[in-house]
C-alpha cells in the first residue's frame, strides 16, 4: 500500500511514486462507435481522426453532454473518469492512495466533480494541492517567484509568496497560450520547410501530418541544444528530409511567448527581483527561457520531468478521504534555498524616454509625470482635455527610478500595462502601452535618440 502523486496537466498527465514516473500521457480521448481510448493511443490518432478526438475534457470538466451530437451520451466528466480509470489500472496496486496537484484554472466546482469521479472509481484521494505550490520546493532568497506551466490550451502563471513557506498569491490563466497553439504554429513552419527543400508537403495527407506531430517532441528537444534540426518524414516508403533553423521555431512561437511575457510583467512590481520557474512542460519550449530572461529579467529556473508530482509526494500531508478534502495552497520547502541576484529588469524593449499621447510626447524623468484628472499644484501631468469614466484625480505616475522607467498605480480603478492590470507598479519598456479608464486613454512609451546639436 503506497501513496502516488498525480500532476493533472492535460498536456502530459504525470503519475509518480517515490522513485519513478509511472504514467505520462496527454489528456486526449478518441471516441469511436465501439471503442473509447485515452492518452497516447488517442493522441496518435489526433490528426488521422480529428473529428473523433476530444482534448478539452480536463480543462472543461462538467457533467453537461458533449457538443458533438454523435457523442451527446457522454460528458467531459465521463471522459475524465475513463482516463482516470485507465491511469489507475496501469499504475496502482490494491490499497494505493492518490495525492493530486491541480492547475489554477480548476475551480471549486471542477474539483468537487473530480473528487466525485475518484470516489466512484474507488480511488482514495488523500490530498489536493495547487500545482505551482507542489512544484516549488525551495525558497528563492531576495526574489519573487512566479511559476509558469503550459497545458494543452492555456498557460498558467502563479505568483508565489514566501512567508515561512511557499503559498499562492495570485494566478493568471492565458487562454490559447498552451501547447496546442504552439504545436499548430510549429507544424505549419515545418511543413513549409519541407515544401521549400524537398517539394513534399507533409500536410497533404493525414498520415504524414500525424507523423510530423509524433516527431515534434524530438525535434523540439534537438532545437534546444542545436542551431539546426534535421527532420525526416516517410511516406509510401520514401523518406523526405529537410533541415530547419532552430530560430525559426522561436520566431513562430513569438505571439504566444509575447502573451506570456506581457502577463508576467504585469505580475511583477517594479521593486521585485524575478525568479521565474518553468515547469517541465514549459522548460522544453525552444527559446522560451531566453525570451523571459531577456524581456522580464531576473533568473529563470528549469524544472525536470515529473518535478511537480515529486514535489507533492515528498511534502503533502495526507488528509481525509475524498469527501472531506480541501485544496491546499501552501506547503513547506524541503530543498535548500537559492539566492537570486538582482538583475536588470528593463529587458530588451529599450529604456523609454517619452510618453506619447496623441501628437504630444511627454518627457519622462526623475520628476513624476502624473496621469489623472486633477493633479496637485507643481506636478507635471498629462492633460487629457476630456472626461473618461474610471480615471482617478491622481490615477498613476510614470518616472525614472534606479535606472528604470516605472509606472505606479494610485487609483482604485486600476492601471493596465499592455492590456493587463498591474499590481501596484511595473517596469516599463519602449513600445509598451498604458491604459487608464473605460474604454480608456492609451499612452505609448517611446525612446527618442539624443544627437549632437539636437
Amino acid at each position: 500500500m503506497a501513496t502516488l502523486a498525480a500532476h493533472l496537466n492535460d498536456s502530459a498527465i504525470c503519475v509518480t511514486d517515490k522513485g519513478r514516473i509511472l504514467y505520462r500521457e496527454p489528456g486526449f480521448a478518441l471516441l469511436e462507435d465501439d471503442h473509447l481510448a485515452t492518452g497516447n493511443e488517442a493522441y496518435s490518432n489526433a490528426r488521422l481522426k480529428p473529428r473523433r478526438i476530444q482534448n478539452r475534457f480536463w480543462s472543461e470538466l462538467a457533467t453537461v453532454p458533449l457538443s458533438d451530437p454523435r457523442f451527446q451520451h457522454l460528458s467531459a466528466a465521463d471522459l475524465v473518469s475513463r482516463q482516470l480509470e485507465d491511469i489507475w489500472k496501469k499504475v496502482a496496486k490494491p490499497g494505493d492512495r492518490l495525492a493530486i496537484a491541480v492547475p489554477a484554472y480548476m475551480d471549486t466546482d471542477k474539483l468537487g466533480l473530480l473528487l466525485g469521479v475518484a470516489m466512484e472509481l474507488d480511488i482514495a484521494v488523500v490530498a489536493m494541492v495547487d500545482a505551482a505550490v507542489a512544484a516549488t520546493r525551495r525558497h528563492y532568497l531576495h526574489a519573487v517567484p512566479v511559476h509558469i506551466d503550459l497545458g494543452l490550451h492555456a498557460a498558467t502563471l502563479t505568483r508565489l509568496m514566501q512567508e515561512g513557506q511557499v503559498q499562492v498569491e495570485r494566478s493568471a490563466v492565458i487562454e490559447d497560450g498552451g501547447l496546442l497553439a504552439l504545436y499548430d504554429r510549429w507544424l505549419r513552419v515545418i511543413a513549409e520547410c519541407f515544401v521549400n527543400q524537398s517539394r513534399f508537403d507533409p500536410l497533404h495527407t493525414a498520415e504524414t501530418e500525424q507523423a510530423m506531430q509524433n516527431s515534434l517532441p524530438g525535434w523540439l528537444s534537438l532545437a534546444a541544444s542545436a542551431d539546426t534540426v534535421p527532420m525526416e518524414v516517410e511516406y509510401r516508403g520514401i523518406a523526405h528530409r529537410a533541415e530547419l533553423e532552430s530560430l525559426e521555431l522561436v520566431a513562430a512561437a513569438a505571439p504566444v511567448y509575447q502573451s506570456i511575457v506581457s502577463n508576467l510583467r504585469a505580475l511583477y512590481r517594479a521593486e521585485d527581483t524575478p525568479a521565474i520557474q518553468l515547469s517541465d512542460h514549459a522548460s522544453g519550449m525552444p527559446g522560451l527561457a531566453d525570451t523571459l530572461r531577456t524581456r522580464v529579467g531576473g533568473e529563470v529556473f528549469l524544472l525536470g520531468p515529473g518535478s511537480t508530482a515529486r514535489g507533492l509526494l515528498q511534502r503533502c500531508r495526507e488528509e481525509r478521504r475524498s469527501g472531506g478534502l480541501t485544496l491546499a495552497r501552501h506547503l513547506p520547502w524541503d530543498q535548500a534555498p537559492v539566492e537570486v541576484q538582482p538583475a536588470d529588469a528593463s529587458g530588451s524593449g529599450g529604456q523609454p524616454t517619452h510618453l506619447l499621447f496623441g501628437n504630444h510626447a511627454h518627457w519622462v524623468g526623475a520628476d513624476p509625470l502624473v496621469l489623472g484628472t486633477q493633479p496637485t499644484d507643481g506636478e507635471r501631468w498629462v492633460d487629457f482635455q476630456q472626461e473618461m469614466p474610471g480615471v482617478s484625480r491622481r490615477h498613476c505616475a510614470v518616472t525614472q527610478e534606479n535606472g528604470q522607467c516605472v509606472v505606479t498605480d494610485y487609483s482604485r480603478y486600476g492601471t493596465f500595462l499592455n492590456g493587463h492590470r498591474i499590481d501596484g507598479s511595473a517596469v516599463l519598456q519602449s513600445g509598451d502601452i498604458i491604459r487608464i479608464g473605460t474604454p480608456g486613454f492609451e499612452l505609448r512609451l517611446i525612446s527618442a535618440e539624443e544627437r549632437h546639436g539636437a
